[in-house]
């Protein structure tokens, strides 16, 4: 396996790890978390929002750490944090030890995106950096599909799945050792950002849309499994077949690259953010036509892959000097509303229902459409030397 080969393969292993089995397995397995440690949707959802903001810590570490670590220790280090938050998951038998443990498992996630966008930035060629980005990213769908089967072959075993997803953090954090290029090998770069930096036109509304998406994009993230459970009277296997359409539809977002290339990151990010809400939308009605909710959790898990691909190419577009920043501040952004979007959802369910709550964050969610990069930006950068 070419050295090129070897980083996308072990950076897509990284994101399946840390953001499909240590960041969102938690909505899948949070029902059975619920009966056995007694959690109410209040407390599930401050735990589910401090993965998310462990997320933002773990991100401004990895922009700042980077000029003296490389990205090399830092994707390893998301490795092992990963692993040691999953283990600590296990033996968990109380919120308040559950808490950290999702949180440092949250961590590893922020400091994921970062090295691995540099270390693309700087091994890969400029015509290939959007398809590689985009596998990487892709990362999270199969990281979802592989935790949504080890649901459905030991349903109700939630304990013993996060000790066998430690295991396989173990192995990818050694893996990252061989594939990441060491930071010897690059010339030195700046890690800090002056406030000049964030004043680049495009910024502001790259940011809006981030957080809305954020907000809204918790209601399935951290509640769908809850919501399919509850709502609707799904048993264990069948929602761990949501969740495996979920992951599954959201692996075709390995096409991100392709498709922005085509049409540009703009069109795509609003169709993205716009199918998300009607996934939600489609949640609400699934009392109605189970099927929908299925429909609902495969147009999600596409849409959303889909989406962070092109808030990672928006954000390289603005800082075609900064990589690193590129991807970092969008990513940052949609971990602090989500951050914000969980406790609130899991609030407003409690008090209002499902009927009010679905509607209310799918408009929170079209809302984000609102803003997207425009194609002039990518005419300019096609025309550049």
């Amino acid at each position: 396996m070419s050295g090129r080969l070897n980083l996308v393969a072990a950076g897509f292993a990284l994101t399946a790890v840390t953001y499909g089995l240590a960041r969102f397995a938690y909505g899948l397995l949070l029902p059975d978390i619920r009966e056995d440690l007694a959690l109410g949707t209040v407390s599930a959802g401050w735990i589910g929002g401090s993965s998310f903001a462990a997320y933002c810590v773990g991100i401004i570490f990895a922009f700042m750490a980077k000029g003296s670590l490389g990205e090399r220790r830092i994707a390893l280090l998301a490795g092992v944090t990963a692993t040691i938050g999953l283990t600590l998951v296990v033996f968990a038998q109380s919120a308040l030890a559950l808490g950290p443990a999702i949180a440092l498992a949250g961590l590893s996630t922020g400091l994921t995106s970062p090295p691995l966008a540099a270390a693309v930035s700087r091994s890969i060629e400029d015509h290939a950096r959007a398809k590689a980005n985009g596998a990487i990213n892709a990362g999270t769908a199969a990281g979802i599909v592989f935790s949504g089967m080890a649901v459905l072959a030991f349903a109700g075993s939630w304990r013993e799945l996060y000790a066998l997803f430690a295991a396989i953090a173990a192995g990818v954090s050694l893996w990252l050792w061989f594939a990441v290029p060491s930071a010897e090998s690059y010339e030195a770069r700046p890690a800090s950002a002056s406030l000049a930096e964030f004043r680049r036109p495009g910024v502001f509304a790259l940011s809006a849309s981030a957080a809305l998406v954020g907000v809204a994009s918790t209601s399935i993230w951290t509640f769908g499994a809850n919501l399919l459970r509850e709502e609707f009277g799904f048993a264990d296997g069948a929602l761990a077949l949501a969740w495996i359409v979920l992951g599954a539809a959201g692996v075709l977002g390995i096409a991100t690259g392709a498709l922005t290339d085509r049409f540009g990151v703009g069109a795509v990010h609003r169709l993205a953010v716009l199918a998300m809400a009607l996934a939600i939308m489609a949640m609400a009605a699934a009392s109605v036509v189970p099927a929908l909710a299925f429909a609902a959790m495969g147009l999600f898990g596409l849409a959303y892959i889909l989406s962070t691909g092109a808030f990672l190419l928006w954000g390289i577009e603005l800082y075609p000097d900064r990589p690193e920043l590129g991807l970092g501040l969008p990513f940052l952004v949609l971990a602090l509303g989500q951050t914000a979007g969980a406790p609130l959802f899991g609030a407003v369910w409690g008090a209002a229902g499902s009927a009010v709550v679905l509607p209310l964050f799918a408009a929170i969610m079209a809302s984000g459409a609102a803003n997207a990069p425009s194609p002039e930006r990518r005419q300019a950068r096609a025309a550049a030397p």
